[in-house]
């Protein structure tokens, strides 16, 4: 059945009295119930709008030109991701907007024709329940600009009701269809209650709400890890939900419903981790599926309703509030990791420090997490460095299947052995499925002191036998030294992996002496002893940060064949002028440790080593990780 069917009896018997006409003039001037639009930051847009009054839509780079009227149950796109982006209706609240601002008539004429088309052709339970929940979002979204703050000219009284009743069988269905756990269910239970707060005149008003806030309170604790970050462990999906739990939290306050006090806790350690995640430019990486982007948006709604002076400051990247208390955050329970030299409060302005973050943890719930155990990310000066190159499309059926590439051990910051990934990927009859055990990561330390930070954890897959430990020093906020080391009892080819940003492409410089090996790249200094006995390789690669959108960026492959060896790279981010980095290292027979040293030449022939001793990560019944750091001139060796 379609959604254009008669309407039910919807309303609480007072209303139900209203010709369609009172309904649509009392919705149109009430002012007691409180709620907001948000937008989509894209698909709002008046170019994006102005093209939808053409039936031309813009999806994850495809465009198409629709018929008129739409048929809303054809895909053009042989990506189901493009069907589903359209029956989300991001775009209506868009045209709404556009109608207030221009009072152009075209905007109000489409939306109408665009929602009474999807009633008449479309199934309620037409492609998947999370797209129901999006849809309903956004049609009370678009509802706000076209009836709720419309008080000069109206909509057709009769197409308002069945907008309503469609709205009604839209949440009834939802409410016995909602998905068992993770980012669909939240999504769905923030449109329940939504729908709940912005019509309480309808019959089904109360058992929404009483529903939804039930639902929340126990979704809320599965879905957010005691940690705070969200259990799928997609940076993006975290954010995604963090924006619905924020939306519910400000929904109930301004509406003067109570929330219970865990809700509260669970969400301010969600903010937490969004705080510390944002990249000195304002951006958060990507790990696992997701896109790039900025969410400081969050972050100021978290400062507004918590009064978090902290939030405020890195939502406004330093101009407002006050610093967080620490540089660096562990969330033990996901694996992340973040390193950071400070937030901008002494003579570095807060988008020139350096940032690292790694994942250290599971691969999440769900089917969203890439094999990318020990990966990291790292910025400074303004720019992503090092980066995950995220993960482009869900689309397999290609000559090239990309999301199986994009998700692969290879495609991250890590280490690659034999080729294969860290966990057991093979094709199904559709789609490629997990086949495997995940891998088994552990943190080993993770240290915080004033002029040195010490990061060790391990990871050992069940598709080789070859154990792999990864430590890092950041040394005086300044640069890091990477050291991956790996032990097996056979043979293997191992590749240490270091995807770099798309400003770097067709930017790499490689030198090579007796005493180290050197790549330059735009804003940062890759430098390896020269004894290591690898072979370079520099190719192309991708990098992703929208959906189905991929651009060529550099990649280097430090790789040798081997049984137990070590690879150790500094990373030195530089803003103007690079230097000259020499590294060697000194590996003591006797003892818990080994030698790393470090010498940094500036253009002015001044510079400084630094030696750091490493505990054997074989040994790791304690960490006890030393550096000193001395003064040198050019030409200097130690």
């Amino acid at each position: 059945m379609n959604s254009s069917s008669k309407p039910t009896l919807i309303w609480d018997t007072s209303y139900d009295a209203l010709s369609p006409t009172q309904r649509l003039n009392y919705f149109s001037e009430r002012q007691h119930i409180h709620f907001f639009p948000v937008l989509d930051r894209e698909m709002t847009e008046k170019a994006f709008v102005d093209d939808v009054l053409d039936n031309r839509f813009n999806f994850n780079g495809e465009v198409f030109l629709l018929t008129d009227p739409i048929d809303w149950l054809c895909n053009p796109s042989p990506d189901i991701e493009w069907h589903i982006l359209l029956h989300k209706f991001y775009y209506a609240p868009g045209l709404g907007k556009a109608w207030v601002e221009t009072q152009d008539r075209r905007y109000l004429e489409k939306w109408v024709e665009l929602i009474t088309s999807w009633m008449e052709q479309t199934p309620i339970d037409f492609i998947a329940p999370d797209v129901t929940g999006r849809r309903i979002q956004n049609w009370i979204y678009s509802w706000y600009y076209f009836v709720a703050s419309n008080r000069t000219e109206r909509i057709d009284p009769q197409f308002h009701d069945r907008f309503l009743d469609s709205i009604q069988k839209q949440v009834n269905y939802l409410c016995t269809h909602l998905a068992p756990a993770r980012n669909h269910r939240t999504i769905a239970l923030y449109s329940i209650f939504l729908a709940s707060i912005v019509f309480p005149e309808t019959t089904d008003a109360k058992h929404w709400q009483d529903f939804s806030l039930r639902e929340i309170y126990q979704n809320v604790l599965q879905d957010l890890l005691p940690d705070g970050v969200q259990c799928e462990l997609s940076t993006d999906y975290h954010h995604l939900v963090l924006k619905n739990y924020l939306a519910i939290r400000l929904l109930a306050k301004l509406n003067q419903i109570t929330i219970q006090p865990e809700f509260d806790e669970r969400l301010n350690r969600a903010l937490d981790f969004a705080m510390f995640a944002h990249k000195p430019d304002g951006e958060v990486p990507s790990f696992s599926d997701g896109d790039v982007r900025s969410f400081e948006d969050c972050l100021l709604q978290g400062a507004s309703l918590y009064q978090r002076e902290d939030l405020l400051f890195v939502g406004t990247r330093g101009r407002q509030g006050i610093a967080p208390s620490q540089r660096n955050a562990g969330f033990d329970v996901s694996g992340y990791y973040i390193l950071r030299s400070g937030w901008g409060q002494e003579n570095t302005s807060y988008q020139d420090e350096r940032y690292l973050m790694i994942d250290c943890g599971p691969l999440g719930e769900g089917n969203h997490g890439h094999f990318d155990a020990l990966s990291f990310e790292a910025a400074a000066f303004g720019h992503s460095l090092i980066v995950d190159p995220a993960r482009y499309t869900y689309h397999e059926a290609k000559e090239v299947n990309w999301r199986v590439k994009f998700r692969s051990t290879e495609s991250h910051n890590t280490v690659l052995v034999d080729g294969k990934n860290q966990t057991r990927y093979l094709a199904g009859l559709k789609r490629y499925k997990i086949k495997g055990p995940q891998p088994v990561t552990q943190l080993h330390a993770f240290q915080t002191q004033r002029r040195v930070d010490y990061f060790h954890g391990s990871t050992q897959s069940f598709e080789y036998d070859a154990l792999h430990h990864r430590q890092i020093a950041f040394i005086q906020g300044a640069y890091w030294i990477i050291v991956d080391s790996l032990y097996s009892a056979s043979w293997h080819e191992y590749e240490q992996l270091f995807h770099l940003s798309t400003h770097a492409f067709q930017s790499v410089q490689t030198i090579q002496d007796e005493n180290c090996c050197q790549v330059i790249t735009p804003n940062l200094v890759i430098a390896t002893p020269a004894n290591q006995n690898h072979q370079l390789i520099v190719e192309t690669g991708y990098v992703s940060k929208r959906y189905g959108e991929k651009k060529e960026a550099p990649v280097l492959r430090f790789r040798k064949r081997a049984k137990n060896t070590r690879f150790v790279s500094v990373l030195y981010p530089f803003k103007d002028g690079n230097p000259d980095i020499y590294v060697s290292i000194v590996e003591m027979n006797a003892g818990n440790h080994f030698e790393v040293n470090c010498l940094v030449y500036q253009k002015s022939g001044l510079g400084f080593a630094d030696s750091c001793q490493f505990p054997k990560p074989e040994l790791v019944t304690g960490e006890n990780f030393s550096w000193d750091r001395k003064r040198i001139h050019s030409g200097d060796w130690i």
